[in-house]
């Protein structure tokens, strides 16, 4: 909806050259501007490939023509968005995915190609029987024998000194099967460097931390006298029924407080009609007082504009005497505007006067100051403030010391920064040691532990033969 009219622009075009009945070229004109990226070029492919090939190969060839995008696609979608908008994140990326595109129209031509030819001579095919060999038998695998283990002993809660050495040669053979590499008995193996980055290094030295720790809280446990779980795996059984059972339990329980919520929002909802009832009846009960008040009050106006109309007929009666009245009123007023008038002219005549004779003392004064010598050079105090009356105003002297001192609270500050990052790199680098020390300490007690296991295994062949 939002890129609708760049959309309208292309797939109105193509309709009028070459797409009258292409229905679905608004939907691959949108992925191919705009979602090409997330898609993919074989995501793409197959969504197109899904479709009509002869619609597709006709609406493909039109849109990344690389004529209609470089001119009046581009033009049309500058009159909408900005000329370089439209250039940098929708015409120069079409323009780039359109060698990858021309393959796809090729592959599309070839699929056109390859049915229309099979559609015209299907006509003249003829079936032939399909001409199978007969597959060999497989050969039977001969089993491999199994090795027969010697039965062990069962562990019991007390263990001697000897015995507490046996475990740790046994705990050492078992780290051994960690390796990734096999170990041969004819040569020793040697730590060969490799080379290895910071998070490989950390990785590593988690993994053989995580694997001793693992053996020995088993080491810990044989020696407490660990014995058959049945008993744990029933209990958590039980606990794992027992928390089933309580979750259908809480699941009834939310099904009828449901239930109950549910009646409870009828019985609101009745509740609430009753209410609503209640106040109409009060509205209306408000509307009638409402209506009375305004039937009386029309009657206060109407026995209102009788008395008006009265009195304005009895004032009809004195107009004779007002307009007596009126016109002494008058008479008397003109007398008293004149002697006003008077009074105020001769006011004015002395302001005027006083007027004057200031402007002439003040003509005066200028041409005096005039007269006198005038210096250009001005001379400006640093050490002053402007005197705008902002609440941090300075003066010039106090804001360069508080620039100098800013500056260098910045430089410390860089300086202080910086030294940070050499400690913290030398920290991580001294880390790192550690770690690969740690690893090659771990790499030669498996190494050791996998030539004990096979010494051990070496010695009870040869005590068998």
């Amino acid at each position: 909806i939002e890129y609708k009219p760049l959309l309208d622009i292309v797939v109105n075009a193509f309709f009028v050259r070459d797409g009258k009945h292409c229905l679905f070229s608004e939907l691959i004109c949108y992925l191919a501007t705009f979602q090409l990226e997330e898609l993919g070029l074989q995501q793409f492919s197959r969504i197109v490939k899904s479709l009509d090939i002869a619609k597709m190969h006709k609406f493909l060839r039109f849109f990344f023509n690389v004529l209609n995008l470089s001119t009046w696609i581009k033009d049309e979608w500058s009159q909408i968005y900005d000329s370089l908008y439209v250039k940098e994140n929708w015409i120069d990326p079409l323009l780039g995915w359109q060698p990858k595109i021309e393959q796809l129209i090729k592959q599309l031509a070839d699929r056109l190609a390859n049915r229309v030819t099979t559609v015209k001579t299907s006509t003249v095919t003829k079936p032939k029987e399909f001409d199978l060999t007969t597959p060999k038998p497989r050969a039977i695998p001969i089993p491999e024998p199994i090795p027969l283990q010697e039965k062990h002993q069962p562990v019991s809660g007390f263990y001697s000194l000897n015995s507490v050495k046996s475990y740790e040669l046994l705990l050492e053979a078992n780290v051994s099967q960690f390796r990734c590499a096999t170990v041969k008995p004819e040569k020793k193996i040697d730590n060969v460097p490799i080379k290895l980055n910071a998070a490989a290094i950390l990785r590593e030295g988690a993994l053989y931390q995580r694997k001793m720790e693992q053996e020995l809280n088993r080491y810990f446990l044989l020696l407490r006298g660990a014995h058959d779980p049945s008993e744990f795996l029933e209990w958590q059984k039980q606990m794992r029924e027992k928390d089933l059972e309580q979750q259908l339990a809480e699941i009834e329980c939310r099904r009828l407080q449901g239930k109950l919520s549910h009646e409870e929002a009828i019985l609101a909802r009745q509740n609430v009609i009753q209410e609503n009832k209640k106040k109409a009846e009060l509205k209306r009960e408000e509307t009638a007082e409402l209506m009375h008040q305004y039937a009386e009050k029309r009657l206060q106006e109407e026995k209102e504009m009788r008395e008006l109309v009265e009195q304005v007929v009895e004032g009809h009666k004195n107009v004779k005497q007002a307009r007596m009245k009126l016109q002494k009123y008058k008479r008397q007023i003109v007398q008293e505007v004149s002697e006003e008038s008077r009074e105020l002219l001769r006011r004015a005549l002395e302001e005027e006067e006083e007027k004057l004779r200031k402007r002439y003392e003040l003509i005066q004064q200028i041409r005096a100051i005039e007269s006198l010598p005038f210096f250009r050079n001005k001379f400006v105090d640093l050490t002053q403030t402007a005197g705008y009356g902002f609440s941090g105003e300075m003066s010039i002297v106090e804001l360069r010391e508080r620039l100098a001192l800013l500056k260098e609270a910045q430089k410390k500050a860089e300086e202080e920064k910086r030294d940070q990052i050499i400690h913290e790199k030398q920290a991580k680098e001294q880390l790192l040691l550690d770690k690969l020390e740690q690893i090659s300490l771990f790499r030669e007690a498996l190494g050791r532990a996998a030539a004990l296991k096979l010494d051990f295994n070496l010695a009870a062949i040869n005590s068998k033969n």
